[in-house]
C-alpha cells in the first residue's frame, strides 16, 4: 500500500526470536508519553489536514513529510505547503529525486543552506519491486553524505539489504562518520543484523517506519505482541531507533485506517520499558531533527 515501506515479499525474513532475550514485557498499556512520526509521506496537497486531525486524536506532536524518492514530482511543492499551512506540526526533508543527477549535491546544498529542511530523503538505494538498486559507497552519494554532514541533517535511505548491500552500506558509513544515515523501513532486515550494524557504526539510525500490521511479515499483528528478537534489541538500542508510520497512499489517509495504525503504533511502543520508548518515540527524533 505504500510505495517506500517494506511493502516488498523480501521484508523481514526473520525476526530473530531470542537473538535478545528479554525477561518480561514491560507493560500492556500503550505509550502515553510525547511521540513525533518520523517519517510519512503526503499524496497530494490536501492530505495534510486529515493527517493532522489524527495526530491530534493520538496525540502526536510531530510528522517528518519526506519526498518519495523521485515518484512524484511535486513533492516539494506539497511539503512547502504543508509547512506554511501547519509550520508548528510539520519537519520538512528535501527530497532528493535523483541521487546520481549531476547537480543532485548542489541542490541538496541550496536546500539545506535555506533552512527550511532538516533532512534529505528518502533516497532510494534498493528497492526490488521497482527495480531500482543504486550503490551507496560512489561518489555521488558521498557528495550528498557530505552535504548533509555539513547541515548536521540526517540522510534517510530507503536500502532492502542484502549481503552485498549491507558491504556498500558499511563503506559510506565509514567513509564520512560525521554523516548520520537513517535506515529506513528497518532496511527490510533481521534483528541480529541491525544490532551488528548499530554497533560497528555509530553514525547509523534505523527507522521502523512501514512495519506495521499492513505488512507481511510486520513487527506485530493489528493486536499481537512485539516479536522478542525485536523487542530485545530496541530495548538495547533504543538511542538509535526511531518510530515512524510511513504514510503515503490514499486508502491511509481515511480517518479509520489512520486511526488504527497509530493506536498500533502506542500499543507497540508500551512494550518497551519506559525509557527506551520515549527515546525511539520522541527523543531521537527530535535530536535527529535539530527540534531541541
Amino acid at each position: 500500500m505504500s510505495c517506500c515501506g517494506p511493502s516488498r515479499r523480501t521484508v523481514l525474513r526473520a525476526l530473530a526470536l531470542g537473538a535478545f532475550p528479554v525477561r518480561a514485557v514491560w507493560s500492556a498499556a500503550p505509550y502515553a508519553g510525547p511521540l513525533i512520526d518520523a517519517h510519512s509521506h503526503l499524496h497530494g496537497p490536501e492530505a495534510i489536514e486529515p493527517l493532522v486531525a489524527a495526530m491530534d486524536r493520538h496525540r502526536i506532536g510531530r510528522v517528518a513529510i519526506l519526498g518519495v524518492g523521485g515518484v512524484q514530482k511535486d513533492d516539494p511543492a506539497w511539503i512547502s505547503r504543508a509547512v506554511e499551512r501547519r509550520p508548528d506540526r510539520v519537519i520538512a526533508v528535501a527530497p532528493v529525486p535523483d541521487p546520481l543527477a549531476p547537480d543532485a549535491a548542489r541542490r541538496l546544498e541550496r536546500d539545506l543552506a535555506s533552512g527550511r529542511y532538516r533532512g534529505a530523503g528518502e533516497v532510494h538505494v534498493h528497492q526490488a519491486s521497482r527495480k531500482i538498486r543504486r550503490a551507496i559507497d560512489t561518489p555521488p552519494f558521498r557528495a550528498l553524505l557530505d552535504v548533509c554532514a555539513g547541515h548536521g541533517a540526517p540522510f534517510i535511505i530507503h536500502d532492502e539489504l542484502t549481503d552485498a548491500l549491507v558491504t556498500e552500506l558499511q563503506g559510506a558509513l565509514a567513509q564520512n562518520r560525521k554523516a548520520t544515515i537513517v535506515l529506513a523501513h528497518g532496511g527490510s532486515a533481521e534483528p541480529a543484523l541491525l544490532a551488528e550494524l548499530l554497533t560497528r557504526h555509530e553514525n547509523l539510525h534505523v527507522d521502523l517506519s512501514g512495519m506495521h500490521f499492513l505488512r507481511t511479515p510486520a513487527l506485530a499483528t493489528e493486536p499481537g505482541p512485539l516479536g522478542a528478537g525485536w523487542r530485545g534489541l530496541l530495548t538495547e538500542r533504543a538511542d538509535r531507533f526511531l518510530a515512524g508510520i510511513d504514510l503515503w497512499a490514499p486508502a491511509l489517509f481515511t480517518p479509520a485506517m489512520l486511526d488504527r495504525l497509530m493506536s498500533w503504533t502506542r500499543r507497540i511502543l508500551g512494550e518497551l520499558p519506559p525509557a527506551a520508548a520515549e527515546r525511539i518515540a520522541h527523543a531521537n527524533a527530535a535530536r535527529l531533527y535539530r527540534l531541541q
